[in-house]
Parts: structure tokens; C-alpha cells; sequence
């Protein structure tokens, strides 16, 4: 059963729910793990592509989507398929995706926005009934 955790950030802010995701991206993927970035929809997509190559004024994370590319070691998908990927999902979609079940650590990232706050509730609610190992983490500065 996956380990999730709960990254609860001081601010409204939907792009920095973005940054926090490049973030936590680049870290695990310089840990060696294989990243699989969940997307609400095509355009969050869009924009979470262009924030992994420019975040970082002296780095990137080399990434592409899951359908270009499903074993790759960051990939972006949106959709019901995971494409084999079982390490590291890190979920900005509103709801729990079918495929949570195979990955070993979950992230989810929460902003103070009503929307993102409730559907975070409804998700930790999810994977509480279900028995997961839930962490939460209050950041006090982005």
C-alpha cells in the first residue's frame, strides 16, 4: 500500500501548487526515482512542461509525456493509465486517480483555494477509509 503525503502550502496561489510539484520533482528524480506527474487536463500540462525546463535558472528536469514516452523516468500524463509506471505519482488532479493502487508514494499538493482545499479533503478522506499511511506536511514558506 502506498505511502501519501499531503504538501499544504501558505498560499492560494495555483502556480505555486506548480512550482512546489517542479520541486518535489527534481528532487526525486535527482534520487533516482521515476516520476509520474498526474495532470488535471492538457493545458495544466502544457504549463507544468514549460515550468520543469525554466524553474531552475541553472537546471531542468528532462521530462516528456507519457504517451511519448512511458518509461521514462518523468513523464506526464493525464487520462486512466499510468503507463507502467509504479514509483513516484505526483497527483494535481482534483480527484484520486483508478491507478493510485500501484504506485509506492503518493504526493499530493494542496493551496489554500476553496476548490483545491475541498477536493483535497475529499481525497484524503479516499485513502484514510482505504487504509493508506498519511503524512501532511505544513510548509511555512514556499
Amino acid at each position: 500500500m502506498a505511502k501519501v503525503d499531503f504538501y499544504i502550502l501558505p498560499t492560494d496561489s495555483l502556480t505555486a501548487r506548480l512550482d512546489f510539484a517542479c520541486k518535489l520533482c527534481e528532487k526525486a528524480w535527482r534520487l533516482g526515482h521515476q516520476v509520474y506527474l498526474h495532470c488535471q487536463d492538457e493545458a495544466q500540462r502544457g504549463e507544468l512542461d514549460q515550468r520543469l525546463w525554466q524553474f531552475k535558472g541553472e537546471a531542468f528536469v528532462p521530462h516528456d509525456s507519457a504517451e511519448l514516452d512511458p518509461a521514462g523516468r518523468v513523464v506526464l500524463g493525464i487520462g486512466a493509465s499510468a503507463h507502467g509506471h509504479a514509483d513516484l505519482l505526483i497527483n494535481l488532479g482534483g480527484d484520486v486517480p483508478a491507478f493510485v493502487g500501484q504506485f509506492q508514494r503518493v504526493a499530493e499538493i494542496v493551496v489554500e483555494a476553496p476548490v483545491v482545499r475541498q477536493a483535497a479533503r475529499e481525497r484524503f478522506r479516499f485513502y484514510r477509509e482505504r487504509g493508506y499511511a498519511l503524512t501532511d506536511h505544513r510548509l511555512q514558506r514556499l
